[in-house]
């Protein structure tokens, strides 16, 4: 139950903040070109909405397993050298992934002191890199739940058929092209 709810607030807060951020810039780019003038603090929000919807996307990539890996030599080897590459993997994400959110809290807590604000918004500038410590925190319990269920399951997380792609296996599908594939080109 708290995973489900929790993995629909990571999607709703993407979202959301993907749709502000465009219809934000719509509107203000319209404006511009309309009546010659436009929102001052446009491009801040634009670009605080998007650091904070990067760190939460991040989070929901490592959920999902689209996150681009380089996994050529996991995908070589088998058995307990694989299981030692795949459970060293996951446990650097969550080492990183940690420090990073450590590291961002006290960071926040030193803005926090400083009583910056934006330069345009005139928000607090603490609750800006709040993302850093959230997104990064939320990032590593996604990784501690990849390295849960691959000890449980042996089952690493996927993003689907394209992720189990093995070395030449498109070389097939290339020679494979239709024979009226030139008529289609015109």
């Amino acid at each position: 139950m708290f995973h489900r709810m929790l993995d629909r607030l990571e999607e709703w807060i993407i979202l959301s903040f993907m749709a502000v951020a465009t219809l934000v810039t719509f509107i203000s780019v319209a404006m511009r070109y309309t009546l010659g003038t436009g929102f001052t603090w446009s491009t801040e929000l634009t670009v605080y909405l998007f650091i904070w919807m990067a760190k939460f996307g991040a989070a929901y990539g490592v959920r999902t397993g689209i996150h681009v890996g380089v996994d050529y030599v996991v995908n070589k080897v088998e058995g307990a050298k694989r299981r030692f590459l795949v459970i060293s993997g996951i446990s650097l994400g969550i080492v990183f992934t940690g420090i990073i959110s450590f590291f961002g809290a006290r960071w926040v807590i030193f803005i926090y002191g400083t009583g910056q604000i934006s330069p345009d918004l005139e928000w607090p500038m603490w609750i800006i890199y709040l993302a850093i410590p959230f997104g990064s925190g939320l990032m590593c319990y996604r990784f501690i739940q990849s390295l849960l269920k691959f000890l449980k399951l042996g089952q690493t997380t996927s993003a689907g058929p394209v992720s189990d792609l093995r070395e030449g296996a498109l070389d097939m599908v290339n020679t494979q092209a239709p024979a009226d594939s030139k008529e289609h080109a015109k």
